[in-house]
């Protein structure tokens, strides 16, 4: 049967069953579009967008923009997979040369638009990816789109429409909007639209000069998401403001929004369910589609989900992925038959795929009224919930590097972390370069998830390691499966006083919570308007963080780009627009972190009572959770700057420790302000020796105080090769084994060092005599001479009279 006719047949049910339930026909002409190359790549993708638009009952036609070249059409196989309208190849492109295969894209549109005769008999178009499962009717005016006004799925990793890159290429920036995926327009406004989307993917694809992550968004800064600026520019030409929606379409591996029913699956990104895995680009050449019988690893069954993941919610994003993976092999299997293969071997798989229950799950998706959320320009703060029934599972993140500097910070932390009562699990993201790991001892101080190291960025060479932090979180995002609904992020350099729980301090989706970071002034100057479209969002925040694992999800990538975006904007250091003092671009990190949030409007609830820097006077009744060491801290003559401990290994030697600050008694008795302050701040000394205490203790090391430990210590006094560090060194020695013969040695030591040392005084007095004796002659030598002898002895290092 023709493909035309199966989905003329299709569209008039759907159309039907659709004038059933609303109880009037679709007003209007609807055709969706997709385009794809000559390759087994693209032609498996069709066998499964082909099968979900006949059982979504998408109204309409559909059409395949086939892009090849006169050499690939002679050998392809896959003419009949889909109704085809043949457009021109430009992957290589005709004038230039480039080798941009995504211009196909607006090149197989505009071609359709002046060459098809199903062009002139429209009224709205779909326009879709290759790498799409429809669920259920696309309908332009059910989505809300008008004419001037398309409909668009969110696509916000597009930072270009902020920065530097729209004022480049469109006239009017305000206009540009982040989006791609799923678009559905009038076909007038396509026609308008349409050459200026070629033309300015052009135009975005040969400024090489821009195509770098912090410009573009795009993390291998090869300009080639060249082609989605190219839509959103055009548009932005044409005048054209689309809708914006974030939740009907939803990427495989995802949670859906509450309430809402995703109507398209974009699987562009690896999902896993499990131990089982997809990922698109493992079948970049597969023959599947013509390997008769041949289907994807088959995914779990829906009820061994329901055994696995017993959140209701995530339970739900992975039935998604199972349906997006079925229904691809589904697919298949309907192909192969076409392709006259032999009837397969009966499975528990294809059995499940034949039946009822299956068929249920994949019955269209209907759109409910008033279920389309459309993004506004500006969003409101969303109302506070208040937390019902149990509470949610929590997982507690910071960010170290592999050095001891990080490894005593996480034994301080780690402690703390146990005694503080916070719930749920705990992560490390140690940041580390393959040479770094190497010789790392670490590795035992804390439950980790280990991430490339970005401090020099793998691009640009910039040496900056504060941007291990936003890119160790997308790390981790990608890369574990998540079980936990709110994240709390902090810094190594704390210690948890209690614990930190988002029903406490009220955070909710799309309302994290943070601390006041004051000095980050570039939220209310001309810093804020050049990285964020909503410098009015910008908060001063950091240090602590609470969100939603879902917020977590879509702002991460946000901070990372930002982070790099300021960094990269050396033009604007001074300190009269970051707060920096250094002028060294040092806190962009920080800045990324508020400049991502304003663009997704996560606006925080700011808590000044959650976290206190040590040597920072408390307020009345606070009860701090966090202590912040950050920054340098007294209490009279004792001191502590962590900056000074940079460089000194506390954890492989044994009872290394801080200097123990004064005793509480010590502190301020009169002046409460002050002795509060004390108070906190010996604290905070103490929780770090104690913590330090604990891990030699784990280690086994000997007593301290023992006689090893003594002997060893007098040893390398009189040897001179015990080593000071920079504060407080005299504490912190190394211990050796306790046994009687290495008792022994150590005193045979002590012998043969002091005979040494008599000896070489006892040189030092003849010598003397000698020079006396012959001054006492008369030499007549003259000054010269005498100036050149102190010379040459000072420079050989046997004595020196300075």
């Amino acid at each position: 049967m023709r493909w035309d006719l199966i989905t003329a047949i299709v569209a008039a049910l759907v159309v039907s069953g659709l004038a059933d339930e609303s109880g009037q026909r679709a007003p209007y002409r609807i055709h969706t579009l997709f385009s794809v190359e000559c390759q087994n790549y693209f032609d498996w993708q069709t066998v499964g967008l082909m099968h979900s638009f006949l059982k979504s009952g998408q109204p309409g036609p559909i059409t395949r923009l086939l892009s090849c070249t006169d050499d690939q059409k002679k050998n392809y196989r896959g003419m009949n997979l889909a109704p085809t309208f043949e457009v021109p190849s430009w992957s290589r492109h005709p004038k230039t040369g480039d080798w941009y295969p995504a211009i196909n894209k607006p090149v197989g549109v505009l071609y359709w638009l002046q060459h098809s005769e199903d062009a002139k008999h429209v009224d709205w178009v779909v326009i879709l990816d290759a790498d799409m499962i429809i669920r259920g009717p696309i309908i332009p005016w059910e989505l809300g789109a008008e004419r001037g006004r398309p409909f668009a799925a969110h696509y916000g990793y597009l930072v270009g429409c902020d920065n530097l890159l729209v004022r480049l290429h469109t006239k009017h920036p305000e206009l540009c909007d982040k989006v791609g995926g799923l678009l559905a327009m009038h076909i007038d406004d396509l026609r308008v639209l349409a050459p200026l989307w070629l033309s300015k993917t052009e135009d975005v694809r040969q400024d090489t000069a821009h195509w770098s992550t912090n410009l573009t968004g795009d993390i291998y800064g090869k300009g080639w998401i060249s082609e989605m600026y190219g839509y959103s520019f055009g548009a932005a030409e044409a005048g054209l403001k689309h809708k914006i929606n974030d939740d009907l379409m939803i990427y495989p591996g995802y949670v859906p929004r509450e309430g809402v029913e995703p109507i398209l699956m974009h699987y562009g990104l690896p999902f896993s369910i499990g131990n089982w895995s997809f990922t698109k680009l493992d079948h970049h050449e597969d023959n599947i589609v013509y390997d008769c019988n041949r289907l994807f690893p088959e995914p779990p069954y829906p009820r061994e989900v329901k055994i696995m993941e017993p959140d209701p919610y995530k339970r739900r994003g992975l039935i998604l992925s199972l349906e997006c993976m079925n229904t691809l092999n589904e697919g298949l299997i309907l192909r192969h038959a076409e392709n006259g293969c032999p009837k397969p071997k009966w499975t528990k798989y294809l059995s499940f795929l034949k039946s009822k229950t299956f068929m249920e799950l994949t019955k269209p998706k209907l759109l409910a009224p008033g279920s389309v959320h459309i993004l506004p320009d500006q969003h409101e703060p969303p109302p506070i919930n208040e937390f019902k029934g149990t509470y949610p599972k929590i997982h507690t993140l910071f960010s170290t590097e592999c050095t001891t500097y990080f490894d005593w910070q996480t034994v301080g932390f780690m402690h703390s972390f146990r005694q503080s009562g916070q719930p749920g699990n705990i992560t490390r993201l140690l940041s580390c370069t393959d040479e770094a790991l190497k010789d790392y001892k670490g590795h035992d101080l804390a439950p980790t998830h280990y991430v490339p190291s970005m401090s020099r960025h793998p691009l640009t060479g910039d040496w900056y390691p504060a941007i291990n932090k936003p890119a160790a979180v997308v790390h981790w995002l990608h890369h574990t499966n998540i079980d936990a609904e709110y994240v709390v992020i902090l810094d190594a350099d704390m210690i948890l006083r209690g614990p930190i729980t988002p029903w406490e301090f009220k955070a909710a989706r799309g309302r994290p919570v943070s601390t006041p970071y004051d000095y980050l002034i570039g939220c209310d100057n001309d810093l804020a308007r050049l990285h964020t479209r909503n410098p009015e969002a910008c908060d001063k925040v950091g240090g602590v963080i609470i969100m939603h694992i879902e917020d977590l999800r879509k702002f991460a990538m946000y901070w990372l780009l930002k982070t790099q975006e300021v960094r990269a904007d050396k033009e604007h250091y001074g300190k009269e627009f970051t707060g920096d003092i250094y002028e060294s671009g040092w806190i962009s990190e920080m800045y990324g972190y508020s400049f991502g949030a304003a663009e997704l409007n996560l606006r925080h609830i700011i808590n000044k009572e959650i976290l206190i820097y040590p040597g920072y006077v408390p307020e009345p009744g606070a009860d701090y959770r966090v202590f912040h060491y950050g920054l340098e801290f007294k209490v009279g003559n004792w001191s502590f700057d962590k900056a000074n401990w940079r460089n000194t290994d506390l954890i492989n030697k044994c009872w290394a420790k801080f200097p123990d600050p004064p005793s509480p008694s010590a502190v301020h008795q009169t002046d409460n302000d002050l002795r509060q302050r004390d108070l906190l701040s010996i604290e905070c000394g103490q929780k770090l020796n104690e913590a330090l205490f604990l891990h030699h203790k784990r280690r086994n090391c000997p007593e301290p105080g023992s006689e090893s430990t003594e002997k060893m210590s007098v040893s390398r006094k009189v040897g001179n090769i015990e080593t000071k560090q920079t504060q407080g060194s005299d504490d912190t020695k190394e211990s050796s084994g306790s046994s009687e013969s290495e008792g022994r040695f150590s005193t045979l030591k002590l012998w043969v060092i002091a005979l040494w040392l008599i000896s070489g005084v006892g040189f030092l007095v003849v010598m003397l005599l000698v020079f006396s004796t012959r001054r006492g002659r008369g030499t007549t030598r003259g000054k010269g001479y005498r100036n050149k002898r102190r010379t040459s002895y000072s420079n050989t290092g046997f004595l020196d009279t300075k």
